[in-house]
């Protein structure tokens, strides 16, 4: 029997630990069951473990293992499986996957939705003119664009000339129930150093890559835990990848490595930023960062570059405070007035969290994405005139 249900192509680079991801995971376990069906397609491999995340066990996964290089060669592959499955909608993510459009026309997908989430390592604000130039490229074969942020909006509209009628601002939501403020004290969580009532706990979580600037902000922590009146200062930082060498010597050259925590990747992120007491997201380019809404909703004061979709999150001086990018002394000063001022801090992540239930619930982001979907197969059932 034919199952009746629109499949839609969830087509990424990659699908692992990452914010992008997190964001398919929250929208495939949300969307109602009896409207689509799903299948996600990595260029390269899908991580098991990180899959078992979405709860529905009616979702295909392929990994196709590209090669590095021009993933035009993936082209008769793509167009092949993409013939095979047959879905109604094929949704690609990020610069990386964007080509994936071309095949997905040629195979007849009557629906293909091209998400911008963030800025590519290699080109932070999308200042580069090949990047944009091969977004013109592939601009006839997407059906619609999302922009996660106001910004990336912008970069759609003017830097790529996507008309206004084939594209929506969606910003992520969260999971408000599940990333909450502490209640109480601290509690110990497996392998956590610092768990003492008397301590200040900055926290950071994210892919360790340049971009992210994890290297940075241990030096900014440097500089702020040797001022007077800081001794009780820690840091955390959360996450894995390509730079976690980088992090590792500038931790070693801090000379207070007893005083920072490198946790690697964890299952229970939620659980560690309720042991923090400050958010930091030192990036130099930004989308609209998940683990930033996940901090605002655990009641935290955001202390963030501003760069990318932040400013439109952290409300600088309300929620939050926003720094200039690479700036450490500045990063430093940001994180020592919430160090300093207990009012300011708790005011600020009572703030964040309203900020959250008020404008960014995961139900109204699901809810934009199925009216979009609905909307984009109605259009695609219409006779053509």
């Amino acid at each position: 029997m034919v199952d009746p249900r629109p499949l839609i192509a969830h087509i990424v680079y990659s699908f692992r630990v990452g914010g992008l991801e997190n964001g398919m995971v929250n929208l495939i376990n949300r969307l109602p069951d009896s409207h689509y069906r799903h299948a996600v397609i990595a260029l390269t491999a899908v991580d098991p473990t990180f899959a078992a995340r979405i709860k529905r066990d009616d979702v295909q996964y392929l990994s196709l293992h590209k090669s590095p290089g021009q993933g035009a060669k993936l082209f008769p592959r793509m167009h092949r499986l993409l013939r095979e499955l047959s879905p109604a909608i094929v949704h690609t993510r990020n610069l990386a996957a964007l080509e994936m459009n071309a095949p997905a026309w040629s195979a007849g997908v009557p629906v293909r939705i091209h998400g911008e989430h963030g800025w590519d390592e290699n080109d932070p604000g999308g200042r580069k003119p090949l990047p944009r130039w091969i977004r013109k490229g592939y601009r006839p074969f997407v059906t619609h664009y999302i922009a996660l942020s106001r910004e990336l909006e912008n970069y759609l509209a003017q830097g790529v000339g996507v008309a206004a009628t084939r594209r929506d601002l969606i910003c992520n939501g969260v999971d408000a129930q599940r990333f909450r403020p502490r209640e109480g004290a601290r509690q110990a969580l497996k392998d956590a150093p610092f768990t003492g009532p008397g301590l200040c706990v900055i926290g950071t979580v994210g892919r360790l890559q340049a971009v992210k600037d994890q290297a940075g902000l241990v030096q900014a922590f440097a500089i702020l835990a040797s001022r007077p009146g800081c001794e009780h200062v820690r840091l955390v930082i959360v996450g894995e990848g390509p730079q976690r060498a980088e992090v590792e010597a500038a931790v070693a050259a801090s000379g207070i490595a007893e005083k920072i925590w490198l946790a690697g990747e964890r299952s229970d992120v939620a659980e560690l930023m309720r042991s923090f007491d400050v958010f930091a997201l030192p990036s130099l380019a930004e989308g609209i960062s998940n683990t930033v809404l996940e901090a605002m909703a655990c009641g935290l004061p955001v202390v963030a570059t501003a760069v990318g979709g932040n400013p439109e999150l952290v409300g600088d001086g309300i929620t939050g405070t926003l720094v200039p990018v690479s700036d450490r002394e500045a990063l430093a000063d940001a994180l020592q007035a919430y160090v300093k001022d207990a009012a300011r801090l708790r005011a600020h992540g009572e703030a964040a969290r309203g900020r959250i239930e008020e404008s960014f619930s995961l139900d109204g982001m699901v809810g934009r994405y199925d009216a979009l979907y609905r909307r984009m197969l109605e259009r695609a059932a219409r006779p053509k005139q």
